[in-house]
């Protein structure tokens, strides 16, 4: 039997469907009742693969003559269609009979048909007929008539009421490779045993009709005798071979050692068990996560569950064609003739139809439509499990298989080593993402090199490429990371060459949460882009979310990694591509990182990108692109708080401008003069001082004096001198730039009002309260004129006014200040933004002023909430609050909370400020003034002593905050003597 010559027939007029065989290139042998009833053709479709097979063909009747003949159910038709076309290298057919007076016990037939209850995803599907005749009660009607015993392998379902072999009418009937009946009823209606009834090739041979056609159209039937036993020769039909158990062809497991899959294991035993309703299963996942491995392991574990299981290789069509043929080789033995690969792989899909039970496992399919024309013909005689990439197109829920969870991978990496480092060998873990075979070959690698967890850390920081494309001693050298990989870019690159750009790209972005907005610029437009990332999504290169998308921390090494061997890995591809991240992220930067609030989810978005980015450029390597990404990511650093890390971008970036553009240029002139100001903000203000110096000095020489850079930079100079206690120079300074500024810009310019501005400051800080008043009032009035009462200068003016309430002692004024401020920034600015918390802060420090702790300490603790919320627990300005809030509670009479909270925030300010930050030099004085206050005296001096030490060295000896704690340290002094004076007691006299 040819199973390519089953086909499924449509009867429209009737509203029946059946089954058919081809006797001849367009002449089908079918059941009469499957066309009675048609009021114009009927129509035929064939079951085996190629071009038309899913097609219908219109036929007509050939015989008999007369549709109303009642004396046999068989009919002949012709497929009138001209398009029709049939596969090359068919089996013929041969005719067979059964002599009843010397047949068999049980002789051994089948056919395939369509019943009409076997449906799999819409679409009617074969079922194996397979059944024996018996000697005695096989033959009726002398010999017309064939009865069949269905031995119950593979039988369908039974619908309620109807039969279960209904659309099998017309079925080639086959004893040992001979066709001998077309079935035509099924007896089960009234009979409980599975009986099905067959004509008999003999009685239509001694048809003259039935046999003229037949020879008509080319066919020759001559009736062999099959009742006798076969000769010892190889069997003819794939339907007559028969294997013992057992067969297999599985490679050994790669490793035995299997770890962290168990779940996944699991589920594709539920998936593939007797129960499951599952015909074709498929484990989907990136390059390297072990979908081969898990395939194998469940192949070995389940080998005794099947007749046989059959590994094929995948990767083409050409694969999957030569690992059927190795199948039929294996089964039609060493005396069978040898068939060239294309009918091999033919002969061994008809005897997997014919002979269920089975698994075949499909490793590495590229493409769904690559296996779907051998899934398409077995989707009822076994089970198939398919590998792959590619995780659409495939029938059912594919199983993903994701990387290992952490401590699988370190329990992977123990038992291939002797340990080490816990710390290292977590690190190592994380930085080759948790994939199975980057695991696997570095701790065979470490195994055989006796090398530590950090020893090939290091080595796959420095030699990227040799670490992830050498294979330890003994293993397959194709199976490395970087040549798994390569498989897929070449697909890629085939369906889409931007894929494998957009790729190389993200190699230079951090792993996850990359926006998809930055590679707009390479599609055409949004549903191009969504297309092209669907692409690398369904090859498992990406993980996408709605905004989002993620890259393997190994495919990015590997992809921004040069190799002479890999056309996706020159150096010239991963220059541009770099180059081009850079350039996309510069474009995605909002604009004003400190102030623009609105920009700050997105700079939150971009923050780790931009620093993925700069860490994998070497400095030296750094264009004007990571130039202007330098400044804006430490410019938004700075003013959230993480003022190291800002800095480190500073110095960083003024090494790059001046590489670039020269000391002198003015882009470099103002990357000295931002890391001047941010070595201000941690204290260091000598190295501030001096840095501003120098560019004042240059953007003198270079702009001349009255450019408004040149300007600018003698208004921070003066600030660094009011910061260390000079505030008589600052003074001086203020009114010098000031007169320049009303000078060269005018009286309503923005910096000539910041000038009055941080006069007002310096008046204030000289204790001058009374002159620091009336120039911010008059300030204000010329903000308000010129900005609008919304704009932040304003209400900064409004907020310092507030301050000197306090200061002078109007605690009521200021509060009432502080509310009108606060009510208007949380219209402007929203309640989140620093100066709108910075205001409630300033708000529970009036009240605290004005001796309301309780509510002060109330509000202290609501802004905290929102600061924590909003910017973080290192914001200078969060310190700011946890500082004052233990104030609070040392008016409030808890000194001893304020100890414990002041010793924390303490500790978080010298991490983030530095030791010697003013900050920290107040937080130890009011540290200090705890303990008094707690009785604990000695703990207070030991404080005050220490801190006037550092204030002197850091600040000046005439510093505010120097002679603060200097009067502090006095009077406590005072206070310990008093003490030891009253504790003290006369000693006994002696002799």
């Amino acid at each position: 039997m040819d199973v390519r010559r089953v086909v499924e027939i449509w009867n429209p007029g009737a509203g029946c469907s059946g089954t058919g065989y081809l006797v001849a290139d367009r002449i089908v042998l079918t059941a009469l009742h499957n066309v009675l009833g048609a009021t114009g053709r009927v129509e035929v479709r064939r079951l085996a693969p190629g071009a038309g097979a899913d097609r219908w063909a219109t036929a007509e009747l050939l015989w008999p003559e007369r549709a109303q003949d009642p004396e046999v159910d068989v009919a002949l038709i012709r497929v009138a269609d001209g398009a029709w076309t049939v596969p090359d290298g068919m089996d013929s057919v041969r005719w067979g009979r059964i002599d009843a007076a010397v047949v068999e016990e049980r002789l051994g037939c089948l056919a395939v048909g369509f019943p009409r209850s076997e449906v799999r995803d819409g679409v009617r599907d074969t079922k194996e007929i397979r059944g024996h005749v018996e000697s005695l009660t096989g033959l009726k009607s002398g010999g017309e008539r064939i009865t069949v015993y269905v031995d119950g392998v593979a039988a369908p379902s039974k619908p309620d009421g109807k039969s279960r072999w209904s659309g099998t009418s017309g079925a080639a009937l086959f004893a040992r490779g001979r066709l001998v009946g077309v079935v035509t009823t099924d007896r089960a209606r009234d009979y409980e045993a599975d009986q099905l009834t067959a004509v008999s090739v003999a009685s239509l041979a001694a048809r003259p009709g039935f046999a003229m056609a037949v020879k008509a159209a080319g066919g020759d039937l001559v009736l062999e005798d099959v009742s006798a036993a076969p000769d010892a020769g190889p069997p003819h039909s794939a339907y007559d071979v028969e294997v013992p158990r057992g067969i297999h062809n599985l490679p050994d497991l790669p490793s035995r050692i299997f770890v962290g899959r168990d779940e996944a294991l699991a589920a594709l035993g539920r998936a593939l068990s007797e129960d499951s309703q599952t015909i074709t299963q498929t484990l989907h996942g990136l390059g390297g996560v072990g979908k081969t491995t898990l395939a194998l392991h469940y192949a070995h574990d389940h080998r005794d569950e099947y007749r046989l299981v059959w590994w094929i290789r995948a990767d083409t069509p050409d694969l999957i064609d030569a690992g059927l043929a190795a199948l039929a080789a294996r089964l039609r033995g060493d005396r069978a003739p040898v068939l060239v690969t294309a009918q091999a792989a033919t002969w061994a899909i008809g005897w997997l139809q014919s002979h269920p039970g089975w698994l075949l496992v499909f490793d590495n399919v590229e493409r769904p439509q690559d296996i779907r024309p051998v899934t398409g013909q077995l989707r009822d005689a076994g089970r198939q499990l398919i590998t792959s990439r590619c995780k659409g197109g495939w029938p059912g829920d594919p199983i993903p298989l994701s990387v290992l969870a952490t401590e699988a991978s370190l329990d992977l990496l123990a038992r291939l080593t002797d340990g080490g480092d816990e710390e290292e060998v977590r690190a190592l873990a994380e930085d080759l993402g948790h994939l199975p075979l980057a695991l696997e070959q570095a701790g065979a690698f470490m195994a055989q090199t006796l090398m530590t967890a950090g020893e090939y850390r290091e080595m796959l920081g420095q030699y990227p490429r040799e670490a992830t494309d050498a294979a330890p001693e003994g293993a397959d050298p194709a199976r490395t990371m970087a040549r798994i990989w390569r498989i897929t870019l070449d697909a890629l690159h085939e369906r889409d060459s931007r894929a494998v750009n957009l790729l190389r790209i993200a190699a230079w972005y951090a792993p996850a949460g990359i926006p998809r907005g930055l590679f707009v610029p390479l599609a055409e437009n949004p549903v191009d882009l969504a297309r092209l990332l669907a692409l690398l999504a369904n090859y498992n290169m990406i993980t996408l979310d709605r905004s989002t998308l993620g890259v393997h921390r190994l495919v990015q090494t590997v992809a921004r990694t040069v190799s002479e061997n890999d056309p996706h890995r020159t150096e010239d591809l991963i220059k541009r591509a770099r180059h081009q991240a850079a350039v996309w992220l510069c474009d995605a930067c909002p604009d004003d990182p400190v102030d623009n609030v609105a920009g700050w989810p997105k700079w939150r978005e971009l923050q780790p990108h931009a620093e993925a980015l700069l860490a994998a450029w070497a400095p030296a390597e750094d264009t004007e692109s990571t130039l202007f990404v330098l400044n804006q990511m430490a410019l938004y650093l700075q003013g959230q708080g993480e003022l190291y890390k800002a800095i480190d971008y500073f110095r960083r970036g003024v090494d790059t401008a001046e590489r670039l553009l020269g000391r002198d240029h003015p882009g470099t002139l103002t990357a000295v003069n931002n890391l001047a100001g941010a070595y201000g903000l941690v204290g260091d203000v000598t190295r501030e001082i001096s840095m501003y110096e120098h560019v004042l000095e240059a953007r003198t020489r270079v702009l001349g004096a009255d450019h408004p850079d040149t300007l600018l930079s003698r208004n921070n100079l003066a600030s660094a001198h009011e910061s260390i206690g000079d505030v008589a120079r600052a003074i001086s300074m203020n009114e010098e730039t000031l007169a320049d500024r009303l000078r060269v810009l005018g009286a309503d310019h923005p910096d000539t009002l910041v000038s009055r501005h941080n006069l007002a400051f310096a008046y204030k800080t000289s204790g001058d309260v009374t002159r620091a008043l009336s120039l911010y009032e008059e300030v204000l009035a010329d903000r308000l004129r010129v900005l609008g009462g919304d704009h932040l200068d304003s209400m900064l003016s409004r907020n310092n006014i507030a301050a000197v309430y306090v200061e002078v002692g109007d605690a009521a004024r200021a509060i009432t200040s502080y509310e009108e401020v606060l009510a208007d920034q949380l219209r402007v600015l929203g309640p989140l933004h620093p100066n709108t918390l910075m205001a409630r802060h300033n708000l529970a420090v009036a009240h605290a002023a004005a001796g309301d702790v309780d509510h002060a300490l109330s509000l202290y603790e609501k802004v905290l909430v929102d600061q924590l919320r909003a910017l973080g627990p290192d914001h200078p300005n969060t310190l700011a609050t946890r500082h004052n809030m233990a104030q609070g509670y040392v008016k409030a009479g808890d000194a001893a909370r304020a100890v414990v909270l002041l010793v924390q925030v303490l500790a978080d300010q010298m991490r983030v400020l530095g030791e010697q930050h003013p900050e920290v030099l107040k937080t130890r004085n009011n540290l200090a003034h705890a303990y008094r206050a707690t009785g604990d005296i000695d703990s207070a001096v030991s404080v005050y002593e220490q801190v006037l030490e550092d204030s002197v060295r850091s600040l000046s000896p005439d510093h505010p905050t120097t002679m603060v704690v200097r009067h502090n340290l006095a009077i406590v002094r005072r206070h310990q003597a008093v003490v030891r004076v009253r504790n003290w007691k006369p000693g006994k006299a002696t002799d």
